[in-house]
């Protein structure tokens, strides 16, 4: 994920247009290029721009998409000029002048482009005159689909050797058209449960920075939904979907990765075993006992689900030449390398870091996860194994070595915080900031290098959000200024917890407009403060932001007003008490009171990635491995 995607040499009469000759930059603003023609120019652009002596700041290009989303478009002008605009348009006419000292076209090309990437996450209209001429599209005769049909049990049968799961009864199956996938993603939007959660999520994860604010989650959706899924098994009604529009040696390895999951459906019942979180918002104590006893299992289940899968697909491919995912571990990589890589699939490539790492983890990190296992206990251990006592949260799924030692991630406890923030707020979400979340977050925030350096030194976290009661009408609460959070971060040592701090700090005025550090508020705070303990209070324009760091740990409230964010800060951080984080299920029985992190709880990237697994097998897992296995004929 460090390198742009599909980086290359753009056509020279699209870099003829990025000289800003003949490049209109109202058109620019209004008018995205399409992903591809985009894609190469500002690949080229910011690779040069990166070596421009002339630069008073660093460049680094964003790895979560070719086209940066808004709040990377800050970010890139931030590092041009500490001072960000408030407008794309004004940033724009303010810096290009600038820019021309600093090789010129080169770099005013890169802002424009950047300017009308703003609007490339969302799914727009690209005229016919903008796009090559489309193939027309072939469709598979009925004699194709008989050999087809009988591929199925030729498949299952090598599934099954693969894995040791039994054949337990004949998988259905059945012919698809493209019609019938886009109204299958569609009804997934519409009616499937983990798509309800994502829109309650959808404000929370804006809240946090993580989505821009103007960022149309569900739209998007369905456009990387219908350029990603490949193949389907429902295990509602227990049958794999084959796809007529596609060749029958090209479905092979997708039939073969969605087989896997009808012999994992009839070992463990995957519409039970999948779904272990409450489907209800946590209201109280009681609730909140319950959410955070069950929750991040589902991103780890799904992590197996879909590594399995993918593990028995790498063998199919590998087995004409006489290797396997045991016998060539080297492959990993390369399936890596190629998992950054988004060259047929635009809509992922201009998908903000959230989506893209959301949708991919289980495939990357699943098929890792069932690698080592493999290799270090066996079939059956990787296997059935995995699906009879599978991993409880991405820490294990990211450190299969902790999950073959049966170790479980040290979770920070959550006091009642409920007579402190009920008179004010309806509690709306409530999880764990898992590994997967803080790699997310870190790297948004702080790029690739703080990702790598911050991500294993995470040691348990969890957030709450509220929204406030008196934003009564849907459009006051459709707006993040409704929501107040907090967010609990533990990490192993107190630097990593001071780097993790000031890199969240900085991305304040990414979130905010009229962020300003009160130093009025450190005084009032020292009464209150232990002595180990250091704030800072910001003001935004959704009211203030509370760091505070106490050794190991960070806790920071946004938008809650000061008269609730310092006793809530006490009490949580008084909870932790000293010395190492406390595992929930150690804690003598006295401790009731508090509201426990259990086994598990649910990241805040845990409905997207069930929703992405849902949906069938992702292309971009898929062709990934494909090409890794391809590499090593």
């Amino acid at each position: 994920m460090s390198k742009l995607r599909g980086a290359g040499t753009p056509k020279d009469d699209t870099a003829k247009q990025a000289t800003g000759k003949g490049l209109n930059m109202t058109r620019t603003l209004e008018e995205p290029f399409s992903g591809a023609k985009a894609h190469g120019v500002f690949a080229a652009l910011t690779a040069r721009l990166k070596s421009c002596p002339d630069t008073k700041r660093p460049f680094e290009p964003r790895s979560a998409c070719s086209l940066l989303p808004r709040v990377e478009f800050k970010r890139l002008a931030s590092r041009l000029n500490p001072r960000p605009s408030k407008s794309r348009k004004v940033l724009a006419k303010k810096y290009l002048p600038a820019f021309a000292s600093l090789r010129g076209w080169m770099c005013a090309a890169v802002l424009c482009l950047a300017a009308a990437a703003t609007l490339a996450q969302q799914p727009v209209a690209v005229s016919a005159a903008q796009t090559p001429a489309s193939k027309p599209e072939n469709h598979i005769t009925a004699e194709q689909q008989r050999q087809l049909f009988g591929t199925v049990d030729e498949l299952i049968k090598f599934s099954s050797e693969e894995t040791g799961l039994p054949i337990k009864s004949q998988v259905k199956r059945q012919i698809t058209s493209r019609a019938a996938v886009e109204s299958y993603v569609k009804g997934k939007l519409e009616e499937d449960e983990s798509t309800r959660r994502l829109q309650r999520d959808e404000i929370v994860l804006k809240k946090f920075g993580l989505l821009d604010r103007d960022f149309e989650l569900k739209p998007f959706l369905l456009a990387l939904l219908k350029e990603q899924v490949e193949a389907y098994y429902d295990s509602k009604d227990k049958t794999v979907y084959l796809l007529d529009w596609v060749d029958i040696d090209e479905q092979k390895p997708v039939l073969a990765h969605e087989l896997t999951h009808a012999l994992q459906d009839q070992h463990s019942n995957l519409e039970k075993w999948n779904d272990q979180t409450p489907k209800d918002v946590s209201l109280n104590a009681s609730d909140d006992r319950d959410h955070l006893a069950k929750d991040e299992m589902d991103t780890a289940r799904e992590a197996v689900v879909e590594g399995q899968a993918t593990a028995v697909m790498m063998d199919y491919l590998l087995k004409p030449a006489g290797k396997s995912l045991v016998t060539a571990p080297e492959v990993m990589d390369f399936v890596k390398q190629q998992m950054a890589v988004s060259e047929s699939s635009p809509v992922l490539a201009r998908a903000p870091l959230l989506l893209s790492e959301s949708m991919i983890f289980p495939y990357r990190e699943g098929l890792s996860f069932e690698q080592d296992v493999w290799m270090d206990q066996g079939r059956e251990a990787a296997f059935a194994g995995a699906l009879d006592r599978p991993p409880t949260s991405s820490w294990e799924i990211i450190n299969p070595r902790e999950y073959e030692q049966q170790h479980r991630p040290a979770l920070p406890l959550l006091p009642n915080i409920h007579p402190l923030v009920d008179k004010l707020y309806t509690p709306y979400d409530i999880g764990q900031m898992g590994q997967l979340d803080v790699r997310i977050l870190t790297e948004l925030f702080g790029g690739d290098q703080a990702a790598r350096d911050l991500t294993p030194a995470w040691d348990g976290g969890f957030y709450w959000a509220g929204q406030r009661r008196s934003a009564k009408i849907r459009q006051e609460q459709a707006n993040t200024n409704s929501i107040a959070l907090f967010y609990l971060s533990a990490w192993k040592n107190a630097a990593s917890a001071r780097a993790f701090a000031r890199i969240y700090a900085k991305e304040l005025d990414r979130k905010y407009s009229g962020v300003h550090l009160d130093p009025n508020a450190k005084a009032e705070a020292a009464e209150g403060l232990t002595a180990e303990s250091q704030e800072q209070v910001y003001t935004t324009n959704e009211g203030p932001v509370v760091i505070t760091i106490r050794g190991k740990l960070v806790f920071v409230t946004e938008s809650f007003p000061l008269d609730v964010a310092r006793p809530l800060t006490s009490l949580v951080l008084d909870a932790q008490g000293t010395g190492e984080t406390r595992m929930a299920q150690n804690q003598p029985a006295t401790l009731s009171a508090p509201v426990l992190a259990s086994e598990a709880m649910e990241p805040l990237t845990a409905n997207l990635i069930r929703f992405f697994s849902n949906c069938g097998a992702m292309k971009a897992g898929v062709e990934a491995g494909i090409r890794g296995a391809r590499a090593l004929k």
